[in-house]
C-alpha cells in the first residue's frame, strides 16, 4: 500500500513512523515532512490541496492520512470523494467540531454532553453585556482556528475588553476571531483522550495529559503543547465509566447530525468531581500523538483500514503496559517571537531507549536546523514516570542548539 501523510510536525513523525512499521506499506511520502519523516519516508513539497490530490492521482496512492487540522477545515476529504483513493479524516462537515468553537458548543448542548456553561458573542458591545453573567476567572475562545493561540484565560474584566479590543478591532486572528465564544472557568486536571471514528463509532485509544503553558509550574503563554505523558493518571475505573457515557452521546450525536467521518477524534476533558469536555479536535493531537502511538502494539495501518471500511472494533487496539512520556525542546521566545535555522547537534548520542521526534526541523546539506518554536519531542518508554523523566532528561543534555529552552516538571503528578 501506498501512504501519503500530510503535515510537518511531531505528530506527523510520529504518525510516519508507526505506519512505516506495518507490513502493508509498500511506499511513504509525506508532505511536507521535516528532517525527522525522511527516516522513514520521501518528503514531498505540496502546497495545497488541490496539489496533494494531483500527486496522489499521479502516484497511485492507495490512502491520504492527514495531520494537522487546516486541510481538514478547507475540505480535503471532500475532494478526494469521487476517486479511489482513500483519505483518513473529517469531511469539511464534521471538521467544523473543531474549525468553530460555537459549532462545538452548540453540539455539545444538543446532545447533553457535559461541558463549562457559554455565550457566543460577534461584538465588544455584545461581549459587554455576556461577561456580566460570568464569574472571574474567565474564558475566552477565538471561535476558528488559531494554531492553538486563541483561548485566554481572563481574570479581570479589564483583560477580557483588552481581549475583545484585539480581537474584534484589532483582528489579530482575522475572520477566525469575528466570533468568540465565553464560558466559564472550569477547575480540576486536563485530560485527552484520542479515539479513532468509525462510521459515526467511537473506538477510544489510549489517555494522555498534555502540558500547555510554556514555562514550570504551568506559568507562561499558552502553546501547542510543551510536553505530554500517557496514561493519564485520572483514569480510575470510575471516570472511564463516566467517559464511556460522554463518548456514547457523542457517537449518537455524530450520528444525528450526518458526521459519520472515518479518523480521529481528540476529546479533551477538565477532570475534577465529574468530567467536562473542553473540546474536540479532529484529528491526532500534538504532542498526545508521541506518547500515544509508541505505547500501540496494534498496526497503525490495519486499525486505520478498518476504521474506513467501518469495522474496528475495541479489540483491534492492543497496549503496552509501559508508560510514555515526552519532554518538547523549544525555541527561545515560543511562543511568540523566535529565531529559526539553528544547528542541532547530539540526537544520534542519546540512549538505544530514547527515540526523538521532530517537530519543526529542516535539512541544510549535512546539518539538521531548528524551523519553528516547537523542535523536538524527546520520548521514552519505562514503567513509572519516575524512571522515564530521569532517562528523559539526562539525555536532553545530550541535545544541543542555540535558544534551546524546555519545561522541567513534565510528569510531575
Amino acid at each position: 500500500m501506498k501512504v501519503l501523510v500530510i503535515g510537518n510536525g511531531g505528530r506527523e513523525d510520529a504518525i510516519c513512523k508507526k505506519i512505516s512499521e506495518s507490513n502493508k506499506c509498500t511506499e511513504l511520502f509525506c508532505s511536507k515532512g521535516n528532517a525527522g519523516t525522511l527516516r522513514y519516508a520521501e518528503n514531498v513539497e505540496l502546497n495545497s490541496n488541490e496539489e496533494i490530490f494531483r500527486f496522489s492521482n499521479d502516484n497511485n496512492i492507495d490512502l491520504v492520512v492527514v495531520g494537522p487540522e487546516a486541510p481538514l477545515c478547507e475540505g480535503i476529504v471532500d475532494l478526494f470523494k469521487d476517486s479511489n483513493i482513500k483519505v483518513f479524516g473529517a469531511d469539511k462537515k464534521s471538521a467544523r467540531l473543531e474549525g468553530s468553537k460555537d459549532f462545538a458548543k452548540k453540539f455539545m448542548k444538543k446532545y447533553d454532553v457535559p461541558t463549562a456553561r457559554y455565550e457566543t458573542i460577534k461584538s465588544i458591545e455584545e461581549g459587554k453585556k455576556a461577561i456580566e453573567n460570568f464569574s472571574y476567572p474567565i474564558v475566552i475562545k477565538a471561535d476558528g482556528l488559531c494554531a492553538g493561540k486563541g483561548v485566554r484565560i481572563c481574570n479581570t474584566k479589564e483583560d477580557v475588553l483588552d481581549y475583545f479590543k484585539e480581537l474584534f478591532e484589532d483582528k489579530i486572528f482575522g475572520k477566525e476571531g469575528s466570533t468568540v465564544v465565553i464560558e466559564e472557568f472550569l477547575r480540576g486536571k486536563e485530560a485527552s483522550l484520542l479515539c479513532f471514528v468509525s462510521k459515526g463509532n467511537l473506538i477510544p485509544m489510549e489517555s494522555a495529559r498534555d502540558y500547555k503553558r510554556i514555562f514550570d509550574n504551568d506559568e507562561g503563554e499558552n502553546t501547542g503543547g510543551v510536553g505530554c505523558y500517557s496514561p493519564s493518571e485520572l483514569f480510575n475505573e470510575e471516570l472511564k465509566l463516566q467517559i464511556e457515557k460522554i463518548l456514547e452521546k457523542i457517537s449518537n450525536g455524530l450520528k444525528k447530525e450526518n458526521l459519520e467521518y472515518s479518523g480521529v477524534l481528540f476529546i479533551g476533558f477538565m477532570i475534577d468531581e465529574d468530567a467536562k469536555v473542553l473540546e474536540f479536535n479532529v484529528r491526532f493531537g500534538d504532542p498526545e500523538t508521541e506518547v500515544v502511538l509508541p505505547r500501540m502494539e496494534s498496526d497503525l495501518l490495519l486499525a486505520i483500514e478498518k476504521s474506513l471500511d467501518g469495522s474496528l472494533e475495541r479489540e483491534d487496539l492492543k497496549w503496552k503496559k509501559e508508560k510514555c512520556l515526552t519532554v518538547i525542546l523549544t525555541s527561545r521566545g515560543y511562543p511568540k517571537n523566535y529565531e529559526k535555522g539553528k544547528e542541532i547537534s547530539g540526537i544520534d548520542s542519546v540512549d538505544k531507549d530514547i527515540y526523538v521526534y521532530h517537530n519543526n526541523t529542516k535539512v541544510n546539506g549535512s546539518k539538521i536546523l531548528t524551523d519553528g518554536g516547537r523542535v523536538l519531542s524527546v520520548t521514552a518508554l519505562g514503567n513509572s514516570y519516575d524512571e522515564i523523566r530521569e532517562k528523559v532528561y539526562r539525555n536532553i543534555e545530550k541535545i544541543s542548539f542555540e535558544t534551546k529552552q524546555y519545561r522541567k516538571d513534565i510528569g510531575k503528578m
